[in-house]
């Protein structure tokens, strides 16, 4: 049995031809849905299936780096008078949680997700974290069943128009995380670390803390509903405190 997906959810016939509408709808090939299926599977489900399903997020950690490099691969490409900082930017708006959602958004990921019954209650098929997470597992399980070929036709059936909103100034997100870790690796040649200090609540209404540190210096910690919105978040935080950004006013 293929180790990737090998404590996926078991596929119901209703959910084979769910999947498959899926594949269809996306001009997808799976040799193996059950990898897919992993893809869709939140935490929360696996949570409550007791340790008898693994959830998304080694995809997740997987795909990012796919997606990441097929979406360098084509900015190199496609705009050949950018420097590296102009496609550091771009890149970052165009893989963060913000332009991810809206893809899964426009994909209808909602009705593929499998969320257990608490996140679902908070209607969580449709939060953004969970949409963008499993976007990029999804570009994993591509990758995983069919290659780098499919995933990179897939990718870009969908970045170019992220790609095209942030040239045209469509999209007001700010990468917290990027404009740090520029400032660090000019004046010390390092990245900032981060480091996940709690993570409470239920599976439906977590909250995770994180500190960022550069140097002897860390700052935090700052509290999101996901691992990378903390993230942004102690960025901020470390910006406001070095100058570089201004606190937000009462």
């Amino acid at each position: 049995m293929n180790p990737y997906q090998s404590k996926a959810p078991l596929l119901s016939r209703e959910r084979e031809r769910e999947l498959l509408s899926f594949t269809q709808d996306n001009n997808l090939r799976f040799d193996d849905l059950r990898l897919l299926n992993l893809a869709f599977t939140h935490t929360s489900y696996a949570n409550e299936h007791k340790g008898a399903v693994d959830n998304n997020e080694r995809l997740e950690f997987l795909g990012d780096s796919v997606l990441g490099m097929i979406t360098a691969e084509y900015l190199f490409s496609s705009f050949g008078k950018f420097h590296e900082g102009e496609f550091s930017k771009i890149k970052s708006v165009v893989v963060s949680e913000q332009s991810l959602s809206e893809v899964a958004n426009s994909l209808h990921f909602e009705k593929y997700l499998l969320v257990g019954h608490g996140e679902f209650s908070q209607g969580g098929t449709k939060k953004k974290a969970i949409q963008a997470d499993a976007m990029e597992a999804v570009i994993a399980a591509i990758y995983l069943d069919q290659g780098l070929d499919a995933a990179k036709s897939f990718v870009l059936s969908v970045i170019p128009a992220q790609v095209e909103k942030v040239l045209q100034n469509k999209v007001s997100y700010k990468d917290y995380k990027t404009v740090l870790q520029e400032y660090y690796q000019k004046r010390r040649g390092k990245v900032p670390t981060y480091q996940l200090v709690s993570q409470v609540g239920p599976d439906h209404d977590q909250v995770f803390s994180v500190t960022v540190t550069m140097g002897t210096k860390t700052y935090g910690p700052a509290e999101g509903k996901n691992k990378k919105s903390a993230e942004q978040a102690a960025a901020k935080m470390a910006l406001i405190a070095i100058g570089l950004e201004k606190a937000d006013s009462n």
